[in-house]
């Protein structure tokens, strides 16, 4: 395995941002870089509270890092919060999205098929 702790203190802001790289690439291929800006949005608060609290009780301790801090928890947890999402919306939305070859199952029809019936008739929404 790699040792990539010779980047020292710069070593986990590092791997984010190759990481982050990579989350952005994949959401541009997949056309889903605003749709993914909102989920991580809508998910960051969550993390945020719980990064936090696990960092006060000491259940991980971050040594390879840049030492700065903002809102109490570490640059590069911050951003921790957006690559791993976006990374996983990336994926998702590469292999599963609009633009990916094959069909889906009628359990996971796309948003733009659900109102159609097995036969392509329209169908109403229910309400």
């Amino acid at each position: 395995m790699v040792d990539i702790g010779v980047l020292g203190r710069y070593t986990y802001l590092a791997t984010e941002l190759v990481w982050g790289a990579v989350a952005v690439a994949l959401l541009r291929r997949a056309g889903a870089l605003r749709r993914a800006a909102v989920t991580i949005l809508a998910l960051y608060p969550i993390a945020y509270v719980w990064d936090r609290y696990t960092l006060a009780v000491g259940v991980f301790d971050i040594k390879l890092r840049t030492g700065v801090e903002l809102a109490g928890i570490p640059l590069e947890e911050h951003l921790f919060m957006a690559v791993v999402p976006g990374l996983v919306i990336g994926m998702h939305e590469t292999i599963f999205g609009a633009g990916a070859s094959g069909g889906a199952d009628d359990g996971d029809r796309d948003c733009n098929d659900s109102a159609r019936d097995r036969h392509g008739s329209a169908v109403s929404p229910r309400r």
